[in-house]
C-alpha cells in the first residue's frame, strides 16, 4: 500500500513537473507583441483587454504588451518607428490617408463595425429627425470638420456657417439649448446625463449613412509579409477577445482597465458596454455573419465613393493598399456568440 502510494506521489511528480516543463517551454515560446491603443483604457478597447486577462493571446502564443494612447501620445508614430507591432485606428479615413502619404501601414481587422461617432442635442427642442439637427449651432472638432462634417455637407446639407469649435468641454453645448456637439455614444451622452441631469438626444452617424469602420487593426507592411501568421494569430485572439467581453465574464478586463486608467469608473464601463450592443456597434452587419473583425470591399468602396464625393478624400486612392482581408471574415468566435 505504501509502495502504491509511492508509486502515485512519484507519478503526481512527474506529471507536475512535465506540466511546469510544458508551461516554461511554452513561455519561451511566446512571440512578444506590442499594440498600441489611440485613447486611455476604456471599455472601446475592452475586447484587447478581454484577450489578455483571460489568457486568450497566450493560448494563441501571444505575449502581448498593450501600450495606451493618450493625448500626448503618438502611438501611430510609434508603429511607423518600429517600436509597435500593431494599431488601434480612429476609422478607415486613417487607411486612405497613409495611402496618400505613401505611409506603408494597411488596416487587417474592423473591430467596430461602426463608428460610435454621434452629434447630441437637448431634450425637448424639437430636434426628432437628423434633418433637425441642421437649424442648430454644432460644436465639432478640427477633425470632425476635415471628416464627417464634409460628408454631411455633401449629403445632407449642413453648413460650416453654424459650426463652433468643439474643444472636448461639454460646456457651451450645456449652456446654449440650441445647439449640437460632437461625441461618442459610448461616453459624451453618460457624461451630459450625470453632469447636467437630462438624457439628450443622440443621433448615430453611422445609421444615417457613415459607413465608416472603426476601431480598426493596423499594423505595417512588412509584418504581414514577413511574419502573417503572428498577423493571424493576434487578429483571431482579438477577435475571441472582443467576442467575450460582450458576452462572457468581463470582470478581469474591467479590472485591468481601471488599473490602467484609475478615472474609469464601473457606471461609465457598465453605459459603454451596454450602448456597444444596443447600437451593434461590434456586432452587428457582416460581422454578424463573418465573424468580429469583419470587412468587405464593397464596404471598403463605398465608404471611399462617399468621402470623395464629399472632397475628404483624394480620389486617386489605391484601396487594395488601403487594407487587406487576408485575416479577417474566417468566422472566428461565432460559437461563442449567445444562441438565438
Amino acid at each position: 500500500m505504501i509502495a502504491a502510494r509511492l508509486r502515485c506521489v512519484a507519478c503526481a511528480l512527474a506529471a507536475a513537473s512535465a506540466l511546469c516543463g510544458s508551461a516554461a517551454a511554452d513561455a519561451q515560446t511566446l512571440d512578444k507583441v506590442s499594440f498600441g491603443t489611440n485613447w486611455v483604457a476604456e471599455a472601446e478597447h475592452g475586447g484587447h483587454y478581454q484577450a489578455l486577462a483571460d489568457g486568450t493571446y497566450r493560448r494563441y502564443g501571444l505575449d502581448v504588451t498593450i501600450v495606451p494612447g493618450g493625448p500626448n501620445v503618438n502611438n501611430r508614430m510609434l508603429l511607423l518607428a518600429g517600436k509597435l507591432d500593431f494599431f488601434m485606428s480612429a476609422n478607415t479615413l486613417q487607411s486612405f490617408d497613409a495611402v496618400e502619404r505613401n505611409i506603408p501601414t494597411l488596416a487587417v481587422a474592423a473591430m467596430f463595425q461602426k463608428d460610435p461617432q454621434v452629434l447630441i442635442a437637448h431634450p425637448g427642442q424639437g430636434i426628432e429627425k437628423f434633418e433637425d439637427l441642421k437649424k442648430l449651432t454644432l460644436f465639432v472638432s478640427k477633425e470632425g470638420l476635415a471628416s464627417y462634417f464634409q460628408w454631411l455637407k455633401a449629403d445632407f446639407g449642413f453648413s460650416e456657417k453654424r459650426v463652433k469649435p468643439y474643444t472636448s468641454n461639454p460646456q457651451p453645448f450645456l449652456a446654449d439649448k440650441r445647439s449640437a456637439m460632437q461625441g461618442y455614444v459610448t461616453s459624451e451622452p453618460f457624461a451630459i446625463e450625470k453632469q447636467a441631469g437630462f438624457t439628450p438626444k443622440v443621433f448615430l452617424l453611422a445609421d444615417y449613412g457613415f459607413n465608416s469602420y472603426s476601431t480598426l487593426i493596423e499594423t505595417r507592411r512588412d509584418l504581414v509579409a514577413s511574419k502573417g501568421d503572428l498577423v493571424q494569430r493576434f487578429v483571431d485572439a482579438s477577435i475571441i477577445g472582443w467576442t467575450n467581453y460582450l458576452y462572457g465574464d468581463n470582470k478581469a478586463a474591467n479590472a485591468l482597465i481601471k488599473r490602467q486608467n484609475p478615472e474609469m469608473t464601473d457606471a461609465l464601463l457598465a453605459y459603454s458596454i451596454a450602448k456597444m450592443k444596443e447600437y451593434g456597434i461590434i456586432d452587428s452587419g457582416d460581422a454578424v455573419t463573418l465573424g468580429v473583425g469583419a470587412m468587405t470591399d464593397a464596404r471598403m468602396k463605398n465608404f471611399y465613393d462617399k468621402m470623395v464625393r464629399a472632397g475628404a478624400v483624394k480620389p486617386a486612392v489605391a484601396l487594395d493598399k488601403a487594407y487587406t482581408l487576408q485575416f479577417v471574415n474566417k468566422k472566428v468566435g461565432l460559437d461563442l456568440r449567445p444562441k438565438q
